[in-house]
């Protein structure tokens, strides 16, 4: 059933790894820890340890081995009862170790789920008849709300299901889905469009044409990512669990040789008896890479959990991985590098003209203009100068609205006829009225266009007072971001519709190493292919709908949460915030999986091979005395021998959750840092 969320919700929880920036907060939580445990049991389901062969075989074991501890009760043990018993606790604690790992790291998701759960409940919608404002309108539950109905949203209501601005503008509170307590603006059209259900209208109204079924909503998606219910694995995981199940049955053929070898040699000895199925148990879940076949699922299903903890949407857990090895990083210009609207930055007045005169000038004309552009200039003129809007309609001004038409906006008041538009249509203006365009004013017009930015003439009557600069706006601090980005090997380039000119301009201002310059969406496909075909993984991050095509050829394609709907189905992750540069995060983050993923395997080979030869030596230490010289341990009998082993065994799980959870720490550094440092070790 669709329903939406009535209150604001926490913030996840917050950490200081990669994608949790704000602050540690514990790695466990108590009452999750307990929960945990509960499920550790609940996992020896053989239906469920199936899904992991190494730890299939240790439960195996340690069945096999509490059958020889009951044979023992009985009176008709192989080995000495206590000795069983050891074993037996030793192999079910290996089981259940790497058991709460799994439900440890699975639980931290479900109780971001239940958070969202727990505020969510059925809200009634105003669904309109005609599909219009000022149409008619009827109430119906949101869980009825079907693709393709029109809702009227107003102040205070809930947005009932996930859908695209039809019709109006308004503020939205996002906090819900994003933490963040500043409002977004949401308008029809453009790639400001696309609305969550259960965020909530502050201001003005919206027509929302409903574009998910119940169920199918971003919400209800991302309660069942956060689970983990739909996680995948990925390739490396899959190739993981294959070279895992090889060293089982490698270890499993080697320990079954042991019975038959260990009875030969004794024979040939003339004394002692075959090694007994208890030993040969303990000793095959030793050898076996228990270590990382416990805590696989345990690393996977954290860095899905980090990601979220960043505000990120993975709909993909071969995406987070693939994060971890992106060199090329794609980015839309319009509401990814820049603000989205062009801003104005500047006034230029004409010689003879005060610019305080011509800010004034250019704020009564914006008046009626509800464009971006046009708010942005009051915005201006009261920052510069501390212009506020006045009270026209009792001066008995005549507004005149801005329009694509005319292309310009502007007031009669007094006697004053003024108006700010595109130079050309100011110029033709200016010439009804019996004047010209001064030559500086013309100037100040061609300059502001070579520099990229756009130039609005205000004229009063027939005089021109000068330029107002719109520019695109680069998002604050994203140039150090992109030099971030440089020093993890990452090439960025920004893509956009604009002239070179504009283009090249905006490239300098944000720091980005190339840009292509009148994209269309399949100038954008070729690119990432061509990228593609010389080996390199790319990374996307876009927000509308011509970047769709493009986010689905991509290997990690990051939409704006901001966005339309057709770039967010596109994308295989989500970015909540609408910040191109969470690319940083989600790329330390697929980097902590892979090299936390490595450096446990590599651990836990190592680590049996090196029990291998430490306790085999000591099991026929008596048969031949020569192994005496391996025995580096001095392990005295082979009863101690495998008890330390399944000790350690069990306990070195526990001891790895932690870095499991929160993952190797990763600190970029260039190639030829790391060599010089290597060849400075060696040398």
């Amino acid at each position: 059933m669709t329903t939406a969320i009535e209150t604001v919700t926490a913030a996840p929880p917050q950490t200081s790894q990669p994608g949790e920036p704000h602050g540690r907060a514990p790695l466990v939580d108590p009452a999750l820890l307990r929960a945990a445990i509960t499920d550790s049991f609940v996992k020896l389901n053989p239906r469920h340890m199936v899904r992991n062969p190494v730890m299939l075989v240790v439960e195996v074991g340690a069945v096999l081995s509490t059958a020889l501890l009951i044979q023992a009760l009985a009176g008709h043990g192989e080995a000495p009862t206590a000795f069983i018993l050891a074993v037996s606790l030793g192999l079910w604690f290996t089981v259940l170790f790497g058991n709460l790992a799994e439900a440890v790291a699975e639980g931290r998701g479900r109780a971001q789920a239940a958070s969202l759960r727990r505020a969510r409940r059925e809200i009634p919608a105003k669904v309109l008849a005609e599909g219009r404002h000022g149409g008619s309108w009827a109430h119906l539950p949101s869980g009825m709300l079907r693709a393709g109905h029109h809702v009227l949203v107003e102040p205070g209501d809930v947005i009932p299901a996930d859908g695209e601005v039809v019709e109006g503008v308004a503020s939205v509170d996002e906090s819900v889905i994003t933490g963040e307590s500043a409002p977004v603006i949401r308008e029809s059209g453009g790639d400001r469009s696309a609305v969550t259900g259960g965020t909530r209208v502050l201001s003005d109204w919206l027509v929302v044409r409903v574009t998910a079924d119940p169920g199918q909503t971003f919400l209800d998606r991302m309660i069942a990512l956060v689970e983990g219910a739909r996680r995948q694995k990925t390739p490396n995981e899959i190739a993981l669990d294959i070279l895992l199940a090889g060293l089982s049955i490698i270890f499993l053929l080697v320990t079954a040789s042991l019975l038959p070898f260990s009875a030969f040699a004794n024979h040939a000895a003339g004394a002692g008896a075959p090694l007994p199925i208890t030993v040969l148990l303990a000793l095959l879940v030793c050898l076996l890479p228990t270590t990382i076949g416990a805590l696989l699922s345990a690393i996977g299903i954290a860095g899905m959990d980090r990601l979220i903890r960043a505000n990120v949407v993975a709909t993909s857990g071969r995406a987070v991985e693939a994060a971890g090895d992106v060199d090329v990083l794609l980015l839309d210009k319009t509401g990814t590098i820049t603000l989205g609207n062009r801003q104005a930055t500047a006034f230029h007045p004409a010689s003879g003209v005060r610019e305080e005169a011509l800010a004034d000038a250019a704020q009564l004309a914006s008046l009626a203009d509800e464009t971006p552009e046009g708010r942005s200039i009051v915005v201006l003129a009261k920052e510069r100068f501390g212009l506020r809007g006045r009270d026209l309609g009792a001066a008995g001004a005549n507004l005149v609205p801005f329009s694509a038409h005319t292309r310009m906006s502007g007031v009669d008041l007094g006697g004053r006829r003024i108006r700010k538009g595109a130079a050309d249509a100011i110029e033709a203006w200016v010439r009804s009225q019996g004047g010209s365009m001064q030559p500086d004013v013309r100037e100040w017009a061609e300059l502001v266009a070579r520099e990229g930015g756009t130039p609005l003439v205000v004229a009063d009557g027939a005089r021109t007072l000068g330029v107002v600069r719109l520019k695109d706006v680069v998002k604050g601090g994203i140039r150090s971001r992109f030099a971030e980005l440089r020093r993890m090997g990452i090439r960025t380039v920004m893509i956009t519709g604009d002239n070179p000119l504009t283009a090249a301009a905006i490239a300098a201002e944000a720091g980005v190493d190339d840009f292509l310059a009148e994209a269309t969406p399949e100038a954008k496909l070729k690119l990432i292919r061509e990228h593609q075909a010389a080996g390199r993984l790319v990374a996307m991050t876009g927000d509308g709908t011509n970047d769709a095509p493009a986010l689905a050829q991509a290997d990690v394609a990051v939409a704006m949460n901001t966005g339309t709907q057709a770039a967010k189905e596109a994308g295989n992750m989500v970015d909540l915030d609408s910040n191109p540069t969470k690319l940083l995060e989600i790329v330390e983050i697929g980097k902590q999986l892979l090299m936390t993923r490595g450096a446990l395997t590599t651990f836990s080979i190592a680590n049996d091979v090196a029990k291998y030869f430490a306790i085999v030596p000591a099991m026929f230490l008596a048969t031949y005395p020569a192994l005496g010289a391996l025995n580096v341990m001095h392990l005295a009998t082979p009863t101690s021998a495998v008890l330390s082993a399944v000790i350690f065994n069990a306990l070195i799980i526990v001891a790895l959750i932690p870095l499991a959870l929160r993952g190797v720490r990763y600190r970029p550094i260039g190639a030829p840092a790391l060599l010089r440092r290597c060849c400075g070790a060696t040398c």
